[in-house]
Parts: C-alpha cells; sequence; structure tokens
C-alpha cells in the first residue's frame, strides 16, 4: 500500500505546482464548494494511477486543486464507499494519498439521517465523536508502520480545537449548528425504523454511511480532522416511507450553502 500511494502522489505531484495543506471530501450535495475554490488543477479519477471511480449519483468524481481563502487546497469531488464493493483499502486509498501530497488537515462532510429530536431536515451538526458498526475496519491486515502505529489513539477523531473554532465561526456567520456522534453502518440501503432505534440506544446522534474509514485512516497518519453532517432525513415513523436517494440530494443542496460557507471560513481562520 505504501508504495501504491507514493507511486499515485508521486504521479500528481509531478502536475500540480504547490502542495495542499487542507483536503476536503465533499459528500452528497455538497459538491457546491467547488464553486469556492480558485481551481488550478482538476484531474479527474479516470486519469490518476490506482484511483477507484464514484459509482454514485451526486458524485462527480475528480481532484481539484487551487486555493480557498488564500490556502492550497485539494477537494474530493465524490467519494468512494464500501457498499460500492470496493475494499475499505480502497475506500481510504485516497486519504493515504492526500497526507503523501502534504495535506496536513482533513474536512470530512457527509449526508445523514437523523435520531436526536432536537434536529430537523436541513440540520448542520458538526461530528464530535463516531461510533463505528462497518462491518469491515480500514486497517485490518499488515501495518504500513510508515503511515502509522499499529495501534491507533482514537481518543480524539475529531480535532476539538477545529471544533471549538467552527462554533464559533459559525455564531459569528449567522449560521445554527448541532454537535452530535456519527454512526457508520454499511449501507447501501437506508435504516428501518429498528435500526434508527437502535442507533439512538447506542449512543448516535444520526447515521450514514460513510467518514467513519477516512477519518480512521486519517488519525492512522497523525491528521487533524473535522467532520460535518446535513441531516437529510429524520429517523422517525413520520417521515421514514418517503425517504430516497433524490431526497437526501435536494436536502443536501438546500443546506449545501451555509455548510460551504462555514469550510470555507473555517479554512480561511484555522
Amino acid at each position: 500500500m505504501w508504495e501504491k500511494a507514493k507511486f499515485t502522489a508521486d504521479f500528481i505531484l509531478n502536475i500540480i505546482n504547490e502542495k495542499p495543506e487542507y483536503a476536503v471530501i465533499l459528500g452528497s450535495g455538497l459538491g457546491g464548494f467547488v464553486d469556492d475554490i480558485d481551481i488550478e488543477y482538476t484531474l479527474p479519477y479516470t486519469e490518476i494511477p490506482d484511483f477507484p471511480v464514484s459509482t454514485v449519483e451526486g458524485h462527480q468524481g475528480a481532484l481539484i486543486f487551487g486555493k480557498v481563502a488564500g490556502k492550497n487546497v485539494v477537494a474530493m469531488q465524490g467519494r468512494f464507499h464500501y457498499y460500492e464493493g470496493y475494499s475499505m483499502q480502497e475506500v481510504t486509498f485516497p486519504v493515504r494519498v492526500m497526507k503523501l501530497l502534504g495535506v496536513q488537515k482533513l474536512i470530512v462532510s457527509n449526508a445523514s439521517g437523523g435520531v436526536n429530536s432536537d434536529y430537523k431536515v436541513g440540520s448542520i451538526v458538526i461530528i464530535k465523536d463516531h461510533i463505528n458498526m462497518m462491518p469491515e475496519h480500514p486497517l485490518r491486515g499488515r501495518n504500513e508502520r510508515k503511515f502509522g502505529p499499529r495501534f491507533v489513539n482514537m481518543s480524539e477523531p475529531y480535532s476539538r480545537k477545529m471544533i471549538a473554532a467552527a462554533k464559533e465561526l459559525a455564531t459569528q456567520l449567522g449560521i445554527e449548528v448541532h454537535d452530535g456522534v456519527y454512526l457508520g453502518l454499511q449501507g447501501p440501503t437506508f435504516e428501518t425504523l429498528a435500526e434508527y432505534k437502535m442507533v439512538k440506544a447506542l449512543g448516535g446522534d444520526c447515521v450514514g454511511m460513510s467518514t467513519v474509514p477516512e477519518v480512521i485512516v486519517a488519525r492512522h497518519m497523525e491528521m487533524e480532522t473535522f467532520g460535518i453532517s446535513v441531516i437529510t432525513d429524520m429517523g422517525n415513523e413520520e417521515s421514514i416511507d418517503t425517504i430516497s436517494h433524490d431526497e437526501v440530494l435536494e436536502a443536501a443542496r438546500i443546506a449545501g450553502p451555509k455548510v460551504c460557507r462555514l469550510i470555507k471560513t473555517l479554512i480561511g481562520n484555522y
């Protein structure tokens, strides 16, 4: 894995002019953040050695390099999911590569289903912790010591300093945010009502099908990590009957400008 990631990173470094400090993984319906980037290079996944290709509607499939608030950024326009049939190593491969490109800080966004009664569709949630309920672990197998230790300390998967900064900036911007625990499941089915109740009983505030593997690998390589989620459906009897991927994309699209504004401001001020 080290050699493969190094080869891919070297390929990219031969194209771009400056190493990125920030990486942003754009979740469902949140691709509008690309409009906030002063784009210098766009590399489709199909042109990058050993990169998977996203198969999910709403995930475009390119690495976008440029500047946001004067800082060098790479945005992942379209992520990979375990449910698409990729291994966890393939799902998290781009995170490995981005670290080798020079990225120190990773911002991960997603769409999720809410079980916290304080949330509603369109709520913006800063992820303070997560529960990993996926059937495979991205660090399973022989450990590559060049990436990080065999046993990773996960006491702070999401940077407390970045969370505090984001909350302060959100207040200044007049953007209402919540915080909560994200629970990761495999997908691709949306959760049953009983499963939503399980998520809540286990201590989750929202649930989705991504993010957890990428954050684990980022922490394995000592990247500072921040996560943000848009609640696109509520796991209750009133709304569960109508949930669809189209509704998820639409809810994320509506909340997207606020999320993008907050991310842009965080990059500029942190």
